[in-house]
C-alpha cells in the first residue's frame, strides 16, 4: 500500500531538523574555535610584537662583516665576508627598485596585514583543481621575518611561526619601515645582502644610481639567487629581468612604453676581479687591521698599496721564469715601503703558503750586502786591493763557484763576481759580530751564528726582510718598513684610519749607502747580475745556495725595490738554478713594466768620505788592532762620556813645578780628547791599509 504525501512530509521534517541542528552546532563550534584561535593568535602576535627589537636595532649589526679590499686606484681586489652595502633609507631608494620588488614578490604588499589571504586562497584553489602542488605564498613581510629570525626549513611549524612574526612586524612597524628593512637585508646572490651591496657587486655603483633595467635584474634574483645571479649565469639573470618587467606592466607599476624602452641585455655588468695571486697580499695585509682600527661591525673599504697592474706583471714573471717543479716568490716595495706587488707562490689556489713573507731560506751571496756594508763602515773602500786566493779560517775553506782563484783585484770586482774567498777574509778582518750587527740594524730578525761561513749567507731569512734591507740602501741608508694598508673607511666614507709618514731612522751614513750602491750597480752592469739589466740604472745582487737549492735576486731602480726567490719547498736541489739566471730574468721582466712610467734615476755613488777616512795611516791614532770603537747592540758607535779628572790620583812633577807641589793636570788621553783634537764626531774602527790578508 503506498504511503500518503502527508506521511512522507512528516518523515522528512525530522531529518531536515536534525541537519539544521547539526549545521548550526557545527557553525557555532567553528565560530567558537575560530574565535579561540583568533584570541590565541592575537596573544601570540602581541607577545611577539612586544619582544621584537626596535627598528634601529634591526638595522644594525648584520651577521658578518664585509671588507672590500681596494688597490691604489680604488679597484676592488677582493670582497671578503658577506657583502652588506650602505644602508639605503626609503627616501633614497630608487622608486623603480621599490616598484620592481613589490610587483614580482608581493603585489598586494600595501594592503595585507602581513599574510596575504588572497594569495593563500589562490594557491589552495590551484592545488585543489589539479594545477600542481601547494606552492609557497610568502609575502615580503613573511620573507623578512624568515630572513631575520628563522631558518629556511620547510615545515608547518616554521611556517606558523613565520606567519605570527609577520603579523607582529606589521603591528609594530609601518609598511615603509618593513620594505626598507627588506630591501636592505634580503639576499641577492653573489654574497650580497641588500640592494646597495647587490648593485655594487653586479654593476659597480651604488643603489642610488639604479635604472629600470638594473632594478629588474636585482628584483629577479630573490626567487633563486644562486640560479639567476649574474656572476653565475648572466643570460639567466637577463631573461629573468624580462619576466620582472612584464610583471611590472601587468601590475601597473610601469607603462608599456617604459617596458619597451628598458633593455636588460644592454646593462654593463661589473667585471670579476682576479682574486688569485692578489690573495697572498690580502692574507698578509688584512690581519693588520686589528692594530690599526677599533673593532667595527660596519662594512669596510680597505685602501691598500697594491698596484694591480704591477701585481699581474709580477705574477706573469714568476710563472714564466720559475723552473719546473720549483716555487717562486716576489715582492716589490716603493721608496716609502709601500708594497706594490706580492706573489707568494706560482698559484694561490693550489698552495696559499706565502713564500714572500713566511718562508725562511738561506740567501747565499745576497747576504754579502751586509758583509760589504760593514766593511765599508769599518774603513774599506770600493777600490781597495784584495786577493782571491785559498784561505782557511777555523778549519773552514771556502770555494768560489767557478772553482778558480783570480789573484789580486779590487773590492768592486770581488763583489761584482761574488768572490767567496774575499768575503771570507773580510769577515775574518772585521769580525762576524759586525756583520750580524749590520744585518740586525737592517731588519733581519732570524737567528744568526758567528761561524766564519755566515758571510756566505748560511742563516735563514725571509724574502720580505731582505727586500726591505735593499730598499733601505736605495733610500740612502734610511730604514724602510713594508706596509700594505694606506687608509680604512666605512662603506659610507667615514675615515677610520689613514697612514701618516714618519721620520725614517738613518741606519748607515749616506757615504756607506753610496759605496754599497756602487758595488750593487757594478754587479748588474758587469758581474753575476747581468740578466737583470732593463735599459736603465739597476743595482742588485744575486744569491745562490749550495747544490742550487735556492736562487735569489734583489735589486732596485727608479724607486722600486724588488726581491725574487726561487726554490723547492722541500729544499731539494733544482737543476741549473742560480740567482743570476731565472730569478734575475724574473726581476727584469717585472721591473720593465713596474718602472716604465717612471723617470730614469741615476744612482748616487759619489762617496764623500768622512774626515777620518781621509787621514793618513800615521794620523789615525787608533789604527792598531785591538783599539776598535765600542758599539751597541745595533752596531752603532757608543759615545764615550768625557772624563776630565785632575790626574787620576797621580802626582807628577813636571818642568817648572815646585817641590811638593802638584803641577797643572795634563789632558787625559781618552777618546773624547782625541775627538776634540782631530775634529771627528766619533772615532771609527781602523781602516785596513793594503790588501786584506789573514
Amino acid at each position: 500500500m503506498a504511503r500518503s504525501p502527508r506521511s512522507r512530509t512528516s518523515s522528512a521534517a525530522p531529518q531536515q531538523s536534525r541537519f539544521r541542528r547539526l549545521a548550526t552546532r557545527t557553525l557555532k563550534w567553528g565560530l567558537a574555535i575560530g574565535a579561540l584561535l583568533t584570541i590565541i593568535l592575537a596573544i601570540a602576535v602581541g607577545v611577539a610584537a612586544s619582544n621584537l627589537p626596535s627598528f634601529e636595532e634591526l638595522k644594525r649589526s648584520p651577521n658578518g662583516q664585509t671588507i672590500r679590499v681596494r688597490d691604489i686606484n680604488g679597484a676592488v681586489i677582493v670582497s671578503i665576508g658577506p657583502a652588506y652595502g650602505r644602508w639605503m633609507p626609503m627616501e633614497e631608494m630608487p622608486e623603480v627598485m621599490q616598484q620592481a620588488m613589490m610587483a614580482v614578490e608581493d603585489r598586494r604588499f600595501r594592503y595585507h596585514p602581513g599574510v596575504d589571504p588572497i594569495g593563500i586562497a589562490r594557491a589552495l584553489y590551484v592545488t585543489a583543481t589539479g594545477g600542481g602542488r601547494l606552492r609557497a605564498t610568502s609575502t615580503i613581510t613573511q620573507q623578512l621575518a624568515r630572513n631575520i629570525f628563522l631558518s629556511n626549513t620547510r615545515t608547518l611549524d616554521r611556517k606558523a611561526r613565520e606567519a605570527v612574526l609577520a603579523f607582529a612586524l606589521e603591528w609594530k612597524f609601518s609598511k615603509d619601515e618593513i620594505l626598507e628593512l627588506y630591501l636592505n637585508k634580503v639576499y641577492f646572490g653573489g654574497g650580497s645582502y641588500g640592494v646597495d651591496a647587490a648593485s655594487r657587486r653586479f654593476f659597480g655603483h651604488g643603489a642610488e644610481e639604479l635604472n629600470l633595467s638594473e632594478a629588474a635584474i636585482i628584483a629577479g634574483l630573490v626567487k633563486a639567487p644562486s640560479r639567476y645571479s649574474p656572476t653565475a649565469d648572466a643570460q639567466a639573470a637577463l631573461s629573468r629581468a624580462d619576466v620582472v618587467l612584464d610583471v611590472m606592466v601587468d601590475a601597473g607599476a610601469i607603462t608599456p612604453a617604459e617596458r619597451a624602452a628598458a633593455a636588460p641585455a644592454d646593462v654593463q655588468l661589473a667585471s670579476e676581479p682576479n682574486q688569485n695571486s692578489a690573495r697572498y697580499f690580502t692574507d698578509w695585509a688584512l690581519p693588520q687591521l686589528d692594530t690599526l682600527i677599533d673593532e667595527s661591525a660596519e662594512p669596510l673599504d680597505v685602501w691598500t698599496t697594491l698596484d694591480l697592474d704591477m701585481q699581474r706583471s709580477a705574477t706573469a714573471a714568476i710563472q714564466a721564469n720559475t723552473p719546473g717543479g720549483a716555487q717562486g716568490a716576489m715582492i716589490a716595495l716603493d721608496r716609502d715601503g709601500a708594497v706594490r706587488a706580492m706573489v707568494g707562490g706560482r698559484d694561490y689556489v693550489t698552495s696559499n703558503y706565502n713564500r714572500a713573507t713566511t718562508a725562511q731560506r738561506q740567501p747565499g751571496s745576497a747576504w754579502k750586502l751586509f758583509v760589504y756594508m760593514a766593511a765599508l763602515e769599518t774603513g774599506y773602500r770600493v777600490d781597495d786591493a784584495v786577493v782571491d786566493e785559498p784561505v782557511t779560517i777555523d778549519g773552514w775553506s771556502p770555494r768560489n763557484s767557478n772553482g778558480r782563484f783570480s789573484g789580486e783585484m779590487d773590492i768592486r770586482t770581488a763583489f761584482a763576481y761574488s768572490i767567496n774567498t774575499v768575503a771570507a777574509k773580510i769577515g775574518q778582518s772585521i769580525g762576524t759580530s759586525a756583520i750580524a750587527s749590520m744585518a740586525r740594524r737592517f731588519g733581519i730578525t732570524s737567528e744568526l751564528n758567528n761561524h766564519p761561513s755566515m758571510v756566505l749567507g748560511t742563516a735563514d731569512v725571509r724574502l720580505i726582510d731582505m727586500t726591505a734591507a735593499f730598499a733601505a740602501v736605495s733610500a740612502e741608508g734610511r730604514a724602510v718598513q713594508p706596509y700594505g694598508i694606506s687608509r680604512v673607511t666605512t662603506a659610507g666614507g667615514e675615515l677610520l684610519y689613514e697612514r701618516r709618514p714618519e721620520p725614517a731612522q738613518q741606519l748607515v751614513d749616506s757615504w756607506v749607502a753610496a759605496g754599497i750602491t756602487d758595488l750593487l750597480q757594478t754587479a748588474v752592469n758587469t758581474g753575476t747580475g747581468r740578466a737583470a739589466q732593463i735599459g736603465r740604472p739597476v743595482a742588485g745582487k744575486t744569491g745562490t745556495t749550495s747544490s742550487n737549492k735556492d736562487g735569489w735576486f734583489l735589486g732596485f731602480s727608479s724607486g722600486i725595490t724588488t726581491g725574487v726567490w726561487m726554490g723547492r719547498d722541500d729544499a731539494r736541489a733544482v737543476g741549473g738554478l742560480q740567482g743570476g739566471a731565472a730569478p734575475a730574468r724574473a726581476f727584469a721582466d717585472f721591473m720593465r713594466v713596474a718602472v716604465a712610467n717612471r723617470p730614469v734615476e741615476p744612482f748616487n755613488t759619489e762617496v764623500e768620505l768622512p774626515q777620518w777616512q781621509l787621514e793618513s795611516d800615521e794620523e789615525a791614532y787608533f789604527g792598531e788592532p785591538g783599539m776598535e770603537l765600542p758599539v751597541d747592540e745595533n752596531g752603532m758607535p757608543i759615545q764615550i762620556e768625557p772624563d776630565y779628572g785632575a790626574n787620576d790620583g797621580v802626582t807628577v812633577e813636571g818642568e817648572g813645578a815646585k817641590p811638593g807641589e802638584t803641577p797643572p793636570a795634563k789632558p787625559k788621553l781618552n777618546e773624547r780628547w782625541i775627538d776634540e783634537m782631530t775634529g771627528r764626531r766619533a772615532q771609527p774602527p781602523p781602516r785596513p791599509s793594503g790588501p786584506v790578508v789573514e
